[in-house]
């Protein structure tokens, strides 16, 4: 018997809010080796601008086919909706890719060739975890576009406006210190000048991921937007992802800067956790 799109759609909800449990364990064990735990051992791997544009792209491109196939395309509710949605991945999909790519060609000019090489090797991201990335963001953005473009009921919905204002605020806020974080990370990788440094500055003074931070103040903003189990599980499935891997970065910068590091910054959450 072939399944209906209301069972695909149900079975995927499904299918995030099994696997959140244990993605959260896994990744209290083992983290991701990307970024500044980038280490041998996971396969092939191709440059970090490149892996970014292509594990996010689903996000652009699946959104744009999939849309005007719900019963709310022509909703003017609904473009509005998905809106935030895209701005969020049209820059993680092309914008931060090419500012990295960009970045990372200024940075590595004028070392030696010893320099480039190991520049160039921090820089890599396995092709396997971009393919795990790339999978997520497809069936992600399935559920999302499905939620905003076909079954969310807009007509019965009196409070949606009410929602969706509260919602963008808190995008809007959580975009604002993503962005502000991931580009001063990029500005200390740019400069150069001896490897890593402690980031300064902003929400930097409270915890040792903010960009984690503003991403999941911008998935919390949506699920208040969309009032739905499709932006519940996605905001789970953030925190399962970036929550454990704000505590292996800080516990990096511990172990890397010592006493010298802050001492009353937390990991992800200002003066929680």
């Amino acid at each position: 018997m072939s399944l209906s799109d209301q069972h695909v759609f149900n079975y995927s909800l499904i299918f995030f809010l099994v696997i959140t449990p244990p993605t959260i364990i896994a990744l209290r064990y083992l983290t991701a080796p990307y970024g500044k735990h980038q280490r041998p051992g996971w396969g092939p791997t191709i440059p970090a601008p490149l892996a970014w544009f292509l594990m996010e792209s689903p996000t652009l491109w699946l959104t744009l086919l999939l849309f005007p196939f719900g019963k709310n395309h022509s909703n003017p509710t609904a473009q509005i909706l998905i809106l935030p949605y895209l701005v969020h991945y049209f820059h993680r999909t092309v914008i931060y890719p090419l500012t990295l790519f960009l970045k990372t060609t200024r940075s590595h000019r004028g070392k030696n060739n010893l320099d480039s090489r190991a520049g160039q090797k921090a820089t890599a991201f396995p092709v396997s975890v971009a393919a795990m990335a790339f999978a997520f963001n497809l069936l992600n953005a399935y559920l999302q576009t499905r939620w905003v473009s076909h079954y969310a009921d807009y007509e019965g919905d009196g409070r949606f406006w009410w929602r969706f204002a509260s919602g963008l605020v808190v995008f809007v806020v959580g975009m604002a210190v993503n962005l502000r974080s991931d580009y001063a990370l990029l500005g200390l990788k740019s400069r150069g000048g001896g490897g890593y440094k402690i980031p300064r500055g902003g929400c930097f003074e409270l915890v040792s991921c903010p960009n984690y931070f503003g991403e999941i103040l911008e998935w919390l903003g949506w699920a208040l937007m969309t009032w739905s189990w499709a932006g519940f599980v996605f905001l789970m499935y953030t925190c399962a992802n970036l929550v454990p891997r704000a505590a292996s970065n800080h516990k990096w910068y511990l172990d890397k800067f010592g006493e010298d590091y802050p001492k009353h910054r937390k990991a992800v959450i200002p003066f929680v956790f």
